[in-house]
């Protein structure tokens, strides 16, 4: 079971949510809207998924992480080098 499990619908109506931003993102430039009206909405959507991927983080961190730290062994390195490295790809993006 992964630690996101208990909050998986609120994680699926988030991002049908942002699966709604981004239609409307297509609408509004297919309708040639203003440009910082579309910029407005990308950050918006951006944010958004910023959110679930902070969440799902967390999740992972305190789920995963820390039984993986709790079993001890090469599993509770290598548990901690991935949450590292996928903190290092959202501090990029």
């Amino acid at each position: 079971m992964h630690g996101y499990t208990a909050d998986r619908q609120a994680y699926l109506t988030r991002l049908r949510r942002v699966e709604g931003q981004i239609r409307g993102l297509q609408r509004m430039v297919d309708e040639d809207a203003y440009c910082i009206d579309i910029l407005t909405q990308v950050s918006a959507a951006t944010r958004a998924l910023q959110a679930v991927a902070l969440g799902l983080l967390e999740e992972h961190i305190s789920h995963c992480v820390a039984d993986a730290i709790n079993n001890g062994g090469p599993e509770a390195e290598a548990k901690v080098k991935e949450a590292s490295a996928a903190i290092a790809r959202l501090v990029r993006s």
